[in-house]
């Protein structure tokens, strides 16, 4: 991994609290996001990975859904994962810490047999996605009160 920070797979309660923190920094105190919605039960099933600093300060996470729980948001394709949740912390933006994170997403599914991987991308990362080979398709939509688009990637 290129840069002063790793991106793991969160595989002990430690790591999975520090990407909730992440998660709770960008998305609910800095975007907005109700807290009661950014956590769900699909938490306990994903693959949560983790960059972190050096010093073990997290820095961003992202997660993945697979099988039965990414079938309502892939269109019920069993070899397509869902990768959700991308969050990097405001200090570690801009330095490929977002793109490491859809690429470690995009090894676990791998590792699972998925053929792709869908997102629902909010509007203004979707350059971010597209530089890294998503196509959107569909209409825009909303979530957690946020314009958005659906994309994929092929494995």
């Amino acid at each position: 991994m290129s840069g002063p920070y790793t991106v793991r797979v969160a595989e002990d309660p430690a790591d999975r609290e520090a990407c909730f923190a992440v998660r709770k920094e960008v998305f609910v105190v800095e975007q907005g996001v109700a807290e009661d919605i950014e956590y769900d039960a699909y938490d306990a099933v994903a693959v949560h990975v983790l960059a972190v600093r050096e010093d073990g300060v997290p820095l961003g996470t992202g997660r993945l859904l697979h099988g039965e729980a990414a079938a309502g948001k892939t269109g019920g394709d069993p070899s397509v994962g869902s990768l959700g949740r991308l969050a990097v912390s405001r200090e570690a933006r801009g330095l490929g810490v977002g793109a490491a994170l859809v690429r470690a997403i995009e090894d676990a599914a791998h590792a699972r047999g998925l053929t792709a991987v869908d997102l629902h991308a909010q509007t203004q990362a979707l350059g971010f996605y597209e530089r890294l080979g998503y196509v959107a398709y569909g209409p825009e939509f909303r979530d957690a009160g946020l314009p958005h688009r659906a994309m994929r990637r092929a494995l």
